[in-house]
């Protein structure tokens, strides 16, 4: 009985820990100097990971991605040079998983076959919402401070064979060579992130 007791009131406190997380209206999204509070999520293991587990020291890229997607997929390449290539200089990349639409057993296959930095599920989509992402891929870049640096696109070229504006790039090294960023918000691209349905 006492650890029934027990089992209820971490749920209860699980749930109003939720309930608490700041939400944006449909549309918004997260304002550039805004800070991340946290989060925890799962892995698709189940391991659950908190955001100062998986931060970097001077940096933390965070995309949305998606197991059905064209232009994630069309992207692939790109987002792993990049994880790899910050890695080294202390930036992590954390991938979530947002859509409703993709099972546990196809964004394991998806994320083991396409990527070895730490992917992340994202259940009901309450981390999208917190930060209004809409598509997948779409970057949020937060500093060593958890500060929202950079918001937008990866580039400008989905096919990879033009690029003339590599947005996450550019900001990574502005960043990390002590400049401001020049140009901290660009539009993404992209699939919609596939929401759970809510009723009303």
């Amino acid at each position: 009985m006492k650890l029934k007791r027990i089992i209820l009131a971490a749920t209860a406190t699980a749930i109003l820990a939720v309930a608490a997380i700041p939400v944006l209206a449909s549309g918004e999204v997260m304002a550039i100097g805004a800070k991340l509070d946290g989060f925890e999520m799962p892995d698709p293991a189940g391991t659950t990971h908190s955001y100062d587990t998986v931060k970097g020291e001077k940096g933390t890229i965070v995309i949305f991605l998606s197991a059905q997607c064209p232009v994630v997929a069309a992207y692939n390449d790109r987002i792993n040079a990049i994880a790899e290539a910050y890695k080294a200089k202390g930036i992590n990349m954390v991938g979530i998983y947002s859509n409703y639409t993709e099972d546990l057993a196809w964004v394991t296959k998806h994320s083991n076959e396409n990527y070895e930095f730490q992917v992340l599920i994202d259940k009901n989509n309450v981390f999208a919402d917190r930060l209004g992402a809409s598509f997948t891929p779409e970057i949020f870049f937060f500093n060593d401070k958890d500060v929202l640096d950079y918001h937008g696109a990866i580039d400008n070229d989905r096919s990879g064979s033009n690029i003339t504006r590599p947005f996450l790039k550019t900001a990574l090294n502005e960043k990390l060579s002590g400049k401001a960023i020049s140009e901290q918000s660009t539009k993404a691209f992209g699939c919609s992130i596939k929401r759970v349905k809510t009723e009303g």
